[in-house]
């Protein structure tokens, strides 16, 4: 793609890196036959070709968002399912980036709009605010119908509520900063582990299956004093609030890294690409430019690295289980193979799910900022999963555990959960239910 910034426009690095990503376009709209927006909407400036044209003509032209603007990248899920496609390695998710920040710097959102931002980025990144504001989302639920009909933000505080747990889990103990020496003899290996916002409220059973696992197998866990990574304030375009939450997880590793860290793992795979993403993110920072790029060295998914371990199952199953690829484990950190090999190894009979590169609709707090749309891939998504009729469902991201959770009675678990259970750990709490189909190995 042909453009035309000034110099002086070209001195601000993130305009040059933009402008860098728009050169690589090629116009070939490959993107438009895997981007969700598009698929359901039809509109050319839906899909990720039409997102570029939009923002080329914003920032080229030094212009502020417009209503038109803001309306389709919106609707964008940044589920990078675009990346994945294009032949030409155009790097969408900075692009997007950038223009989401722009907008957040030169768009006057209408009140309710703000207030529901505002609203989401001070309460989300916080586990202690999230566990009240659930606790009052419980309350809400009864006068639903009165709280949808609310002008210009009903719809969307209405998803919030549909969203909240019907009860909250117990806190768990291993929730807090510390160490977790292995089992059974000295450690092998430390590693950090994410402790996360969102997810250490609504399924602390996660980390607790990866720390059950990880110390079975002689490594160290250690849980340092980091706070959000930044991933969902940075996704709405607020720099400032993402770069704050950031800077305090990079420091706080930063101190771990210095005592010796073998990885920094992550249970949460939407945290996870922004972590991955840190040493960009930071890379004009005089002060924090190393440390990220050491931080988001270290940074890996769970499965990866139990992927370069011997996990031997001691238990013989036949559950089906139906992989859920998250759309920033796929698209946005490119892994693939990993958890299919571990469930297949540990003994799980797995199901591919139909049309899996497409978004189920989560994306962050998408499914509350665009609930219609959201609705829509979620119904997609779970028609495609019950149609490989699993006994349970695996996924590597709280917020599509949560998204699906939500439009289907299928059980829903993290990948690690059913690898500790495997392994020699607790069957999953969710599973509850499930008919036990495992026998004593050999």
């Amino acid at each position: 793609m042909q453009t035309n910034f000034a110099p002086a426009q070209l001195a601000d690095p993130a305009m040059a890196a933009s402008e860098k990503i728009l050169r690589t376009c090629v116009h070939c709209g490959f993107c438009t036959a895997t981007c969700p927006t598009y698929l359901l909407l039809g509109d050319e400036l839906d899909s990720p070709r039409g997102r570029i044209y939009l923002i080329k003509d914003m920032l080229e032209g030094g212009k502020p968002a417009s209503q038109e603007v803001v309306k389709h990248i919106d609707r964008c899920l940044s589920c990078l399912s675009c990346m994945t496609t294009c032949p030409s390695g155009v790097h969408y998710m900075h692009l997007v980036d950038h223009a989401r920040a722009h907008i957040e710097k030169t768009y006057a959102r209408p009140a309710g709009d703000r207030f529901l931002r505002t609203l989401l980025a001070q309460v989300l990144p916080y586990p202690n605010r999230f566990r009240l504001a659930l606790a009052a989302a419980k309350l809400g639920s009864p006068v639903r119908g009165l709280v949808a009909r609310l002008p210009r933000v009903g719809n969307r505080l209405a998803a919030m509520l549909d969203l909240a747990p019907a009860g909250m889990p117990p806190r768990e103990p291993t929730n807090r900063p510390g160490r977790f020496p292995p089992t059974g003899g000295p450690a092998t290996k430390r590693v950090a582990l994410l402790r996360g916002c969102a997810q250490s409220v609504l399924r602390p059973d996660f980390n607790a299956a990866a720390i059950r696992l990880l110390n079975r197998h002689g490594i160290e866990v250690v849980h340092a004093n980091e706070g959000c990574c930044g991933a969902l304030t940075h996704h709405m375009g607020k720099e400032d609030s993402a770069h704050a939450h950031a800077k305090q997880t990079i420091d706080a590793w930063d101190a771990e890294i210095a005592k010796g860290l073998d990885a920094i793992l992550v249970t949460a795979s939407g945290c996870g690409t922004t972590i991955k993403d840190y040493g960009f993110m930071f890379r004009d920072d005089p002060a924090y430019a190393e440390k990220a790029r050491r931080v988001s060295s270290l940074a890996k998914d769970v499965t990866e690295y139990l992927a370069l371990l011997d996990l031997a199952p001691v238990a013989e199953n036949d559950l089906v289980v139906a992989y859920h690829s998250a759309c920033s484990m796929q698209h946005g950190q490119g892994i693939r193979l990993e958890p299919k090999t571990l469930l297949k190894r540990a003994g799980f009979t797995l199901k591919d799910v139909p049309e899996g590169h497409i978004c189920c609709g989560s994306a962050g707090t998408y499914n509350i900022l665009q609930p219609e749309l959201a609705a829509k891939l979620r119904a997609r998504k779970v028609a495609n999963i019950e149609r490989v009729r699993p006994d349970v469902i695996a996924t590597g991201n709280i917020g599509c555990a949560t998204q699906i959770g939500k439009g289907t009675g299928i059980p829903i678990v993290h990948t690690v959960e059913l690898l500790d259970w495997a392994t020699g750990g607790p069957k999953p709490a969710a599973l509850a239910g499930v008919a036990p189909r495992i026998a004593a190995a050999e």
